[in-house]
């Protein structure tokens, strides 16, 4: 196993602890302590908390990537997609402690009005663009990243009230929802191409 540099658990418990506790109440000390460096040492890598929220943002991103790319292995779309949705249910103990570690994050930096809210909001758009492009692949051409940003919002909201009331039945309860709303999409493209067919007139 390669061991990590000091810069990369500096990193990794920054991470952490900015989802646990947030950006703006994790100090220097926080992390040094967790890292179980001094802040001398500290300071040599990152000069400022912002430096470190840019370094952490560039890691969510990093992974996302990467999460993205080994689905990308799944035989289909759908099979893809369902893959974005039981993350509710992988990493449900989290989530019902700290919510969702994206939305929590754009949340705070948002309220800040923070210069790294537009960055920390790129890992919502790589999702959407995954989805999107999974979406494409079952169809639906004309509504795609209207499907993308429908399953990205629901599964925001999930995340949120499973964290508020700590209920895992709920949550469970919602991705099975989600589950069945996407094999019910097939029959809904079916039916949508019925519609937008053109009739038939009979010649006279």
């Amino acid at each position: 196993m390669t061991k990590r540099s000091t810069r990369e658990l500096i990193e990794e418990n920054a991470d952490a602890l900015f989802y646990q506790g947030g950006f703006e109440a994790t100090s220097f000390a926080d992390i040094a302590n967790a890292v179980g460096i001094s802040r001398g040492n500290f300071y040599h890598h990152f000069k400022s908390k912002d430096a470190i929220l840019d370094a952490v943002i560039t890691r969510r991103l990093d992974a996302t990537r990467a999460m993205l790319e080994h689905w990308e292995a799944d035989a289909s779309p759908e099979v893809r997609i369902l893959a974005f949705i039981q993350i509710l249910i992988t990493n449900r103990t989290k989530i019902m402690a700290f919510g969702c570690p994206v939305g929590t994050l754009n949340t705070e930096l948002s309220k800040l009005d923070h210069a790294a809210q537009n960055r920390a909001a790129e890992i919502f758009g790589l999702f959407r663009d995954w989805l999107a492009k999974q979406f494409t692949a079952l169809g639906h051409n004309d509504d795609a990243e209207a499907l993308a940003l429908h399953l990205l919002g629901r599964s925001q909201g999930v995340a949120v009230m499973a964290s508020a009331f700590r209920d895992e039945g709920f949550l469970r309860s919602e991705v099975a929802s989600l589950e069945d709303w996407l094999q019910g999409l097939p029959q809904q493209l079916k039916t949508q191409q019925l519609k937008t067919r053109p009739r038939m007139t009979e010649c006279s």
